[in-house]
Order: structure tokens, then C-alpha cells, then sequence
């Protein structure tokens, strides 16, 4: 790999451009894991490393930011200031979740909290899924997010499975869906399983004619399945729009009628109200996300929200018990636990 001249920094350079230019995928995934090593276990500082991979400083900083995205690295940080009365033992403690807080400052926009809160997820889902796993993901505005951020990792025998449909009467969804579950294929290597059906049918009785259909019975059979469920939480009231929202899946009967039943929020576009409760809202008769009580069954449930505006939704979705693992923005969990 070294690249040897007496002519020193033209030989770095060089090296450096043999690193973008020649090596393979394989090779390049094995100099960030000797510069990773080098940096995180020896104390090795950047410029040493240089010296000793005989490339650029700049390069060896694009090989440890390479195996930090690969998932080579795994960094995580632990106060002992918050042990037993930190935020997160809080939560823990008064809804039994295990709790992920980000910390993000008070002038920080809803979209750049959003995008924070999403990083840290990506990173979190990374540890949590592993071969032979089947992993749930309901598409949204959040979980669009994560996907953008998930760090790759090599896995088999996994598979992606859609929870919820996506077409509407603008629009199939398909092309919106699918590229969030590719992204999680791409990510681990995994099957992905669609789910092609509308976010809400018309007629509930549509809906119960479609679910005695084999290849709909499939689909749900194989949600049924899942070791891992991954899904925001819709809100009206946000700032950043839940895609259920603003996607055109509903008019102004729906919203009326969410009104009627005291709806907060949805969780794969089933929604529910601040005491949890869910089975007698009217709109869920038309929707094809699973029912709470079938969430509930899944062993790992990693709901993503951020934003005080979804504070309702997230109290919603706690209190009906549809989250195991919670990851979500600090002033969030500061008013979920204010009352």
C-alpha cells in the first residue's frame, strides 16, 4: 500500500490520489480500519498516522470519517452526571422505556432538530439490527430522515418490511416509500418487502375485502414477523409536517372526524388519542398500518420524534405502550416529563 519517493510531500499527494482513484472498495474499508486503530486505540495523532500509512494528513482524515459512515467505528458518550437523575433514567422510570436523549440548544429550528435526533437514530438502528432480522419501517417525514443518515453494515438473511401503504388519490407513493425502504435494503444488505396498497382506503369494507386476498395475507403475515419496528409519529400540529399531513391522504371529512374522536397523532397511520386508546377511531377502519395491539407484539420498537409540537402525540404513543425504545430531542423529554 505504501507509496515510496524521496520527493516527500509529492509522494503523499500522490499516494493520496492512488487512495481515491486505485484502491477497491475492500482496500479502502481496510486502511480506514488501520487508520481508525491507529487513532481511537494507539492515541495516534493524525499526523502520525500520515506519516505511517505514507499518505496525506487530509487523506487520513477522510478514512477515519469513512469508517465512522461504515459503522467500523462505534462512538458513544456517557455522563456520569446523568446516572440515576438524568433525563433518560427519568423517562425510563415514569414510562418504561429505554430513552435516547439528544441533546440540541433552544435557538436550533424544528428541521435542523429533526435532522440531530435523526443522526443519532441512524446510528442507534445500526447497533440494533443484525443478520436474519426482520425489520419494520413505517414511512414518514422522520423516518426519511434516519434513512438519509443510516451508517452501511454488512448483514444476511435480512429483510425490510413495509408497515404501512403509501398511495393516495394524488398519488401511488410508491416512489416515496420505496426509496426510504431502499435505503434501509442498501444499509444492511436486506431484502425489502413492499407493502402496495393505499395509506386509507375508502370504504372499510374495501379494506376487510383486501386483507382476505393471499398476497395481502402475506404481507401481513410476514409484518407479523418483524424483530425490530421502526416508525415516527404523526402530528397536526407540527412544524415540520407529518407526510400523512401534507401528502394528500386526507381532506377536510378526515380532519373533522379526527377532531370528533380526539385524535393526537398516528403511528404508521394509525392514530390515537392522549390516553392511548385507539380501536374506536373512525379513521382507523380505513387504515393500513397495523393496529396497536399488533405493534405491541413486536419484541424491539424504536419510535424517532423530535419537536415540543409532537409532545401530545409522544405522550399519546407512550401511554398506549407502542414504544420500547424512545429517541428523541431533550426539550422534548423535559416536557414529557414537566407534568
Amino acid at each position: 500500500m505504501a507509496y515510496r519517493d524521496d520527493s516527500g510531500e509529492n509522494a503523499a499527494i500522490r499516494s493520496e490520489r492512488i487512495d481515491t482513484d486505485g484502491h477497491s472498495a475492500d482496500a479502502k474499508l481496510e486502511r480506514a480500519l488501520t487508520a481508525a486503530q491507529l487513532y481511537y486505540m494507539q492515541d495516534l495523532t493524525m499526523d502520525a498516522i500520515a506519516r505511517e500509512l505514507r499518505t496525506s494528513r487530509s487523506s487520513v482524515s477522510r478514512l477515519i470519517s469513512h469508517a465512522r459512515e461504515t459503522g467500523l467505528v462505534d462512538i458513544r458518550i456517557r455522563s456520569p452526571l446523568e446516572h440515576g437523575a438524568g433525563l433518560e433514567q427519568e423517562l425510563r422510570e415514569r414510562y418504561g422505556v429505554a430513552a435516547h436523549v439528544v441533546p440540541v440548544g433552544d435557538g436550533v429550528s424544528q428541521v435542523d432538530r429533526l435532522e440531530r435526533v435523526a443522526m443519532t437514530a441512524a446510528r442507534l438502528i445500526a447497533q440494533f439490527v443484525d443478520s436474519n432480522m426482520s425489520i419494520g419501517v413505517a414511512w414518514g417525514s422522520t423516518i426519511g430522515a434516519i434513512s438519509r443518515h443510516l451508517p452501511s453494515r454488512d448483514t444476511h438473511g435480512t429483510k425490510v418490511v413495509q408497515l404501512n401503504g403509501a398511495g393516495n388519490t394524488l398519488t401511488s407513493g410508491i416512489e416515496y416509500a420505496s426509496e426510504i425502504l431502499d435505503r434501509f435494503g442498501q444499509a444492511f444488505r436486506a431484502d425489502v418487502q413492499q407493502f402496495p396498497v393505499p395509506a386509507f382506503f375508502d370504504d372499510p369494507a374495501t379494506k376487510n375485502a383486501m386483507w382476505r386476498e393471499r398476497s395481502t395475507r402475506r404481507m401481513l403475515a410476514a409484518q407479523d414477523r418483524i424483530d425490530i419496528a421502526i416508525f415516527g409519529l404523526g402530528s397536526p400540529f407540527a412544524e415540520v409536517p407529518s407526510r400523512v399531513y401534507i401528502g394528500g391522504y386526507l381532506d377536510k371529512r378526515d380532519y373533522q372526524t379526527l377532531r370528533d374522536d380526539g385524535a393526537v397523532g398516528d403511528v404508521a397511520t394509525v392514530f390515537f388519542r392522549r390516553d392511548g386508546s385507539w380501536r374506536d377511531v373512525a379513521l382507523n377502519a380505513r387504515a393500513t398500518g397495523p393496529g396497536i395491539d399488533r405493534l405491541r407484539r413486536v419484541p424491539r420498537r424504536i419510535c424517532v420524534v423530535s419537536g415540543m409540537p409532537k409532545l401530545q402525540a409522544t405522550r399519546g404513543a407512550l401511554t398506549a405502550k407502542v414504544v420500547t425504545d424512545l429517541v428523541l430531542d431533550e426539550e422534548l423529554a423535559q416536557g414529557l416529563l414537566a407534568v
